[in-house]
């Protein structure tokens, strides 16, 4: 006869071989139903765990992984900063992994992941077509938290920032100051054309027209965001302000803005989104749509923890606000123009 094994037990009992794994070595954040079934089908199924093994599983099933796309983002250091405290106090070690938004990587990584037998995985997507990839690790009842991009039709728990809600903000804080003509320079990612989607929104609300030229889909590093202010600076026809949609794209349009001479904000406005820990110190303070980014690691880990206590709970999308901090680079601090 064929000896029980912790999978067995987790089948019977319906629920994740985490789940099995914290009722056998007493965790009693684990719902008291489900510790109840996993009980139940230890005695039905005669399950006696090997002493040395069932150690090894405790050790594991106290890792939890997180992969995110660039470690060196500073949106992401913030990120890594709430999940791997919050984790701390919730007795969890974290496996960290970073794609550099590649999906063959994010395929190495999930397989180490599995390979690693870790109580959970909190992970940033590269694109919705990473939904293949994750559901790999649903042969063997890993959760998963979806963190700051959702993946359509791909049934986990998710938390995100509101950024159509962010950009929108922001783009109405130009319009409400006086700028008509708003470029945008977003990244080819999940969160960029949702806040494009933000950006188009509060211009048609305004009935102003979506200059093509204006609208600049790029990579996600400092150098893209240098690359497509230049090309924009070169048109025949200026923007009077320039949207930037992640942190790293507006570093790269400061330094072009500076190269091209252009003054911020009497000659070119400019907002971006996501905040940087040194916002404040730059000649010209940037106006932004912060994200609240501690809170995205720390609301991911509580979400995970509340699903290795009981997997049979609904899954749920939090959505978190940004915050419009105006700074000196929307011209705020001199006379508004009077929207025409």
């Amino acid at each position: 006869m064929a000896k029980i094994t912790i999978g067995d037990v987790a089948e019977y009992a319906q629920v994740s071989q985490a789940t099995v794994s914290r009722v056998l070595n007493g965790n009693d954040t684990v719902d008291k139903e489900l510790s109840a079934r996993v009980l139940e089908a230890v005695r039905v199924l005669n399950y006696t765990p090997n002493r040395m093994a069932r150690r090894l599983r405790k050790e594991s099933h106290d890792v939890i992984g997180l992969i995110v796309s660039d470690i060196q983002n500073p949106h992401f250091v913030s990120v890594i900063k709430g999940v791997e405290e919050t984790a701390y106090t919730n007795e969890l070690n974290v496996l960290l992994c970073s794609t550099n938004e590649d999906s063959s990587r994010l395929k190495k990584y999930v397989e180490v992941m599995r390979a690693e037998s870790v109580a959970g995985l909190i992970v940033v997507p590269t694109s919705d077509e990473d939904a293949a990839i994750l559901a790999t690790l649903r042969e063997y009842n890993i959760p998963i938290v979806v963190l700051d991009r959702i993946i359509e039709g791909f049934e986990a728990d998710g938390v995100r920032s509101d950024n159509e809600d962010g950009a929108y903000q922001l783009t109405q804080h130009l319009l409400d100051n006086g700028y008509r003509r708003i470029a945008i320079v977003y990244p080819n990612l999940k969160t960029g054309f949702e806040r494009r989607e933000g950006y188009e929104a509060a211009l048609q609300e305004r009935n102003i027209p979506i200059d093509p030229a204006l609208v600049k889909n790029v990579g996600p590093h400092i150098e893209d965001g240098y690359q497509n202010t230049r090309d924009i600076l070169a048109g025949s026809n200026l923007p009077e302000a320039i949207f930037t949609a992640t942190n790293l794209l507006t570093l790269g349009a400061l330094r072009a803005l500076r190269e091209c001479r252009f003054r911020v904000p009497q000659d070119i406005a400019l907002v971006g989104f996501d905040d940087l820990p040194w916002g404040d110190e730059f000649a010209i303070p940037v106006t932004v749509a912060a994200q609240q980014t501690y809170q995205l690691g720390k609301t991911a880990v509580e979400v995970l923890v509340r699903r290795l206590g009981d997997d049979s709970l609904p899954y749920t999308t939090h959505n978190l606000k940004t915050e419009l901090i105006i700074r000196e680079s929307s011209g705020v601090s001199t006379s508004p123009r009077p929207f025409v």
